[in-house]
């Protein structure tokens, strides 16, 4: 391993998913790295507080658990999904492949389980430093100093030879920064959905057994709001309602055990049929709101570098917030591969311009997954179009959806995933408008790849 030039630690703010995850890999290049993380140390104390929405854990992320030795006891913590279990009103269910391939699918993790394995993975690296109970308050972003207090309320300062901003959406470091936006010419967008979440459960039967389906992603869309639920190891589901936060059928109208219940009997009759402990949980467990985050830039005079949330906080509907943070390392770590030779500066802006396009690719297709999951998933241009993708994928090797190219292909970028994705389901959607589903069966599926090859070219 090399010698360091400076005698300085690198510094990670923010001991999440891709904080835990860079300090892992940093300690495995040799370098000495101090964690700092406002919360308390969630092996001794549970913090997750109902806002733990489960994870989607695919080939993105997996490639960045392969990185530091991780995979296989993270896999071990997982359950696959292969598709989206759409529930109707009447209790009916469709089960919509991921993939026309067996071997692609997703798999739900606890966020709480990974991001432990990820503590104690840096821990026994030896080299890595975990200050909990210690937020960032702001960081000399020209001296390279971060500033903090520790459990007893102390202000203290230490200096890193590069600082890393992994601290989430509402990040020390970025705001840092953008109280330097005029002469950093940093640019800053914060976009609320209208909708919010509310984590609820499914609890598992006697017997540690799923009450329903457990390999699958189960949906109740609502055309303006959804249910969602995702398998957990002991047999539970997470359960996530997204709502609007005003207006017909909103938070605002749920404001009584009486109303909620009716609610859920109305709309989710399937679903309230496993969940004894609503009332409880839907006035005790808080309401999040949803936003995408973009900035630029995302590193200042080679000492700082935003990444994972901090960078670009995504929404949840594509399943790719966490794997585009892990990929985040990876990419960085890549590059430090190549001619990095510990100038942070060059490899600091190197990773910006090959990343921000990426990072904002994945918040657009996340917002749009949302529409597609909540409105479109019952249309039957879309049940046709997706039955078309699927049979395609199973016929020719070269052909991937727009959601296999995001979510199974990970050597492609973001930004190429949703050109090529989306002038595959542009052309679909208006091929399907003019089918009914018994004639999809009968579709030259050789003439279809030819058109749309010419139309969508690699």
């Amino acid at each position: 391993m090399s010698v360091h030039k400076e005698n300085l630690p690198i510094i990670i703010i923010g001991a999440g998913l891709s904080g835990t995850l860079l300090a892992t890999r940093m300690a495995q290049r040799g370098y000495d790295v101090i964690l700092i993380e406002k919360r308390p140390d969630m092996r001794k104390v549970d913090i997750s507080a109902g806002r733990s929405i489960n994870l989607a854990l695919s080939d993105r992320g997996l490639k960045a658990l392969r990185l530091i030795g991780l995979e296989q006891e993270i896999l071990d913590l997982t359950i696959p999904m292969y598709g989206r279990r759409i529930h109707d009103k009447q209790g009916n269910t469709t089960l919509q492949s991921y993939s026309g391939r067996a071997n692609h699918f997703i798999r739900s993790v606890s966020r709480q389980d990974l991001n432990i394995k990820l503590l104690n993975a840096a821990e026994q690296s030896g080299k890595v430093k975990i200050l909990f109970e210690s937020p960032c308050t702001h960081v000399d972003l020209q001296k390279g100093i971060v500033h903090y207090r520790d459990r007893g309320g102390n202000t203290k300062k230490i200096a890193g030879q590069a600082i890393f901003g992994a601290d989430g959406a509402g990040s020390a470091l970025r705001n840092s920064m953008m109280r330097h936006s005029g002469s950093l010419r940093f640019s800053f967008s914060q976009k609320f959905l209208k909708h919010g979440y509310k984590e609820l459960t499914f609890p598992a039967w006697k017997g540690g057994q799923h009450c329903m389906d457990k390999n699958a992603l189960h949906i109740w869309p609502k055309g303006g709001y959804m249910l969602i639920a995702l398998p957990n190891l002991d047999g539970s589901f997470t359960v996530t309602l997204f709502l609007p936060f005003e207006g017909e059928n909103s938070f605002e109208q749920l404001q009584s055990p009486q109303q909620v219940i009716a609610f859920f009997k109305k709309e989710f009759p399937d679903a309230l049929e496993h969940m004894p402990n609503l009332s409880k949980e839907f006035f005790e467990h808080p309401t999040g709101a949803l936003a995408t985050i973009k900035c630029f830039p995302w590193q200042t005079h080679g000492k700082t570098l935003l990444l994972g949330d901090a960078a670009h906080a995504v929404v949840p509907f594509y399943g790719q917030g966490m794997n585009a943070s892990f990929e985040d390392v990876t990419i960085l770590d890549e590059l430090m591969g190549t001619s990095f030779d510990e100038d942070w500066l060059k490899l600091f802006k190197r990773y910006e311009s090959i990343r921000k396009r990426d990072a904002d690719a994945i918040g657009d297709m996340a917002e749009e997954n949302y529409y597609e999951m909540r409105d479109k998933v019952q249309d039957t241009t879309f049940v046709i179009k997706r039955k078309l993708d699927l049979a395609l994928e199973q016929t020719f090797e070269d052909y991937h959806s727009k959601y296999a190219l995001v979510t199974f292909q990970e050597d492609i970028p973001y930004h190429l995933a949703m050109q090529k994705g989306h002038c595959q389901d542009d052309y679909l959607m208006q091929f399907s408008s003019n089918l009914n589903e018994e004639f999809a069966d009968k579709i030259n599926l050789k003439i279809l790849k030819l058109q749309l090859d010419k139309k969508c070219p690699s």
